[in-house]
């Protein structure tokens, strides 16, 4: 007896991001191939304005949540503004209920959040919107550096292209490793990615909450490449440590030496996209001292080695 495909339904939301939407249609496209079937649906049957300037016209609404099993929530525009319609919300809760797997790629975990079945759980959305997400929802352990959060029936992606590393990997979840990486060369997609999403935020420094000691951080970036000590950029802010080290975190989030480092990193990163030099100079150059010191650091606040960001993204 033939088994039957797995049923997979993509939610489109009003301001829906057409990447997110097209990478789970495409990606689980009933071929041959691919032992899905796929249904693209709405809040309701009709038209649905997207963002981007597109717009869809969806055939099936949320009863098509109750043929599924599995639920895909694409991401959508402003979602840190207002929750999606309560309708939506009892749909995805009793499909969950039901047994349905719940997966959100980028703010579409927003939606997801606003179920409550996130509580308590990991969960990780675009980089730009971690802060909103875990602000919204404060009982959710967002993870702003992974590329997704498996956690059983509910399952998170970062920003846009991640929602291919997440249907990729529930294929491989589903049916192996084979017919993952054919569905991976049938996207020209990499099977695996190495590192997580911190590696594509423009800097690991954060914006800085106030200007407390904003002419001593610009001494410090001016001077990261030299060994700075809490004493010295207390110094120059002329007030004790223990004052600059109080005031700096509630400034920054960071205490002063984990500032100093991320820093470094990023003058790293910008050496590794723009230079030749080798990780023993790059590591000199910004103050790290050793080649092993960078590697470090770099795979603890970025997830990647050196050398793999240098492949990714150097010129």
């Amino acid at each position: 007896m033939a088994r039957r495909n797995h049923r997979v339904a993509v939610l489109v939301l009003e301001g829906a991001k057409p990447l997110d939407v097209g990478i789970p249609a495409q990606t689980f496209t009933t071929r041959a191939s691919m032992p899905y079937e796929v249904r693209v649906c709405g809040a309701q049957p009709g038209p649905v304005t997207g963002g981007d300037g597109l717009s869809y016209h969806v055939a099936d609404g949320l009863e098509a949540f109750e043929w599924a099993e599995t639920i895909f929530i694409p991401g959508y525009r402003h979602p840190d503004r207002e929750d999606p319609p309560a309708a939506v919300v009892d749909a995805l809760r009793a499909a969950h209920e039901r047994g349905a797997r719940l997966a959100a790629i980028s703010t579409g975990a927003f939606a997801l959040a606003a179920t409550g079945l996130l509580d308590g759980r990991r969960a990780t959305t675009h980089w730009h919107y971690t802060r909103a997400l875990q602000a919204r929802h404060p009982l959710v352990r967002v993870d702003e550096n992974v590329l997704f959060v498996d956690e059983g029936q509910v399952l998170t992606s970062a920003g846009a292209a991640s929602g291919i590393d997440l249907c990729l990997h529930l294929v491989r979840r589903d049916h192996g490793v084979a017919v993952s990486n054919h569905a991976a060369r049938r996207l020209v997609a990499a099977p695996y990615r190495s590192g997580g999403q911190a590696q594509y935020v423009p800097r690991a420094l954060p914006e800085p909450l106030g200007e407390v000691f904003a002419a001593t951080r610009q001494w410090a970036m001016e001077h990261v490449q030299d060994p700075l000590t809490l004493a010295d950029l207390a110094r120059n802010a002329n007030v004790s440590p223990r004052t600059f080290s109080r005031r700096f975190v509630e400034d920054t989030g960071y205490t002063p030496m984990q500032w100093i480092l991320r820093a470094r990193i990023d003058l790293a990163r910008e050496l590794l996209e723009r230079t030749d030099l080798g990780v023993e100079q790059v590591a000199d150059r910004v103050g790290l001292g050793t080649g092993a010191n960078l590697r470090l650091h770099f795979h603890r606040i970025l997830g990647t080695s050196p050398s793999e960001y240098r492949h990714t993204f150097s010129a």
